[in-house]
């Protein structure tokens, strides 16, 4: 399939240029680690799901981005155009490229503040045309009111929409009305929902279909006529779990776009974030569709009991 009749994916959010410290553990509050190395890597939600869709095969990806007149600014393009991301860019004058301070455990885990600069420039009558445009997928770096718009217009246009809601926030009825795919961590599921439990507030949320990821312990999908998912995770040494996430949303994006079903969908955007753990980097360590599929193919995955024990299985007689 020629990259002008693939689907078409158009990614609107956020660009940041990481910058990484590895240290042996993350710092308590008040508390200063001496670390170790430092190197910047390109990144932001937006910018690294964007990167996973394009290199998730099959699919032409575009983004809606928002960056400063500033040096910062040059990797991150560079990134995208590197894994055929076709960029809608707007420069803004007066505005810093955002940022992202990452701090790396010796464990792969990581802790996270971005200053987001441009990307909150960013507003409802940005978006670009969405003829030809199957999914839209969003996250939340960008300003809640311009992401609801974004998402009722694709929506009114018949664009399935794909929210990523990461950082966790409550989210307004009108956003979530027009949301078709719903993606969110733990944490966020329960910010999202208002409820603390993760099986009861998967239940009530009222989207055509909620995605949990749960990092080693896998995803879960529920559909809103019941039927679920269960995905183990793929079992692999972590090196670095930043980005890990975003490449479970760009891959799913793609995968959906593609006409897969969700089955397909979730193991090939598992087996994506699982190989993403192995490499450094949010953009950098993102794989090509050729090493996804050999991963799904060779089925190495952990065990699931961490999995159902948070999301036990429906009563008999319930869609599974």
């Amino acid at each position: 399939m020629s990259q002008a009749s693939s689907p078409t994916v158009l990614v609107a959010g956020s660009a940041n240029l990481d910058f990484v410290v590895r240290a042996p553990r993350i710092p308590a509050p008040g508390e200063t680690v001496l670390g170790g190395g430092f190197r910047t890597y390109p990144g932001g939600k937006g910018a690294n799901q964007a990167v996973a869709c394009a290199r998730a095969g099959g699919v032409r990806t575009r983004m809606l981005v928002a960056m400063g007149q500033d040096a910062h600014a040059v990797p991150l393009l560079g990134s995208l155009q590197a894994a055929g991301v076709e960029t809608e860019l707007l420069k803004r004058d007066g505005a810093a490229t955002g940022v992202a301070f990452v701090c790396l455990s010796e464990d792969g885990e990581n802790a996270i503040t971005v200053a987001p600069g441009a990307n909150m420039t960013l507003s409802a009558a940005d978006l670009p045309s969405l003829d030809g445009v199957a999914c839209l997928l969003l996250q939340l770096e960008s300003p809640l009111e311009a992401v609801t718009a974004w998402a009722r217009r694709a929506r009114a246009a018949g664009v399935k929409v794909v929210l990523n809601a990461a950082p966790a926030c409550r989210l307004p009825e009108e956003l979530l009305d027009a949301v078709d795919v719903l993606v969110v961590n733990e944490g966020e599921l329960a910010a999202v929902a208002g409820i603390a439990d993760p099986g009861r507030a998967l239940a009530a949320l009222a989207v055509p279909m909620v995605v949990v990821t749960l990092g080693g312990a896998g995803a879960v999908a529920r559909r809103r006529d019941g039927r679920r998912w269960m995905q183990p995770a793929y079992d692999v040494v972590p090196v670095d779990t930043t980005g890990a996430g975003d490449t479970f949303c760009g891959a799913l994006c793609a995968a959906l776009a593609r006409g897969a079903d969700a089955g397909d969908a979730m193991r090939e955007a598992a087996a994506a974030a699982a190989l993403a753990c192995t490499r450094a980097g949010a953009q950098t360590g993102v794989p090509a569709r050729a090493e996804v599929l050999a991963l799904v193919a060779a089925g190495r995955l952990r065990d699931g009991a961490a999995l159902h024990a948070r999301f036990p299985s429906p009563p008999t007689g319930s869609p599974t």
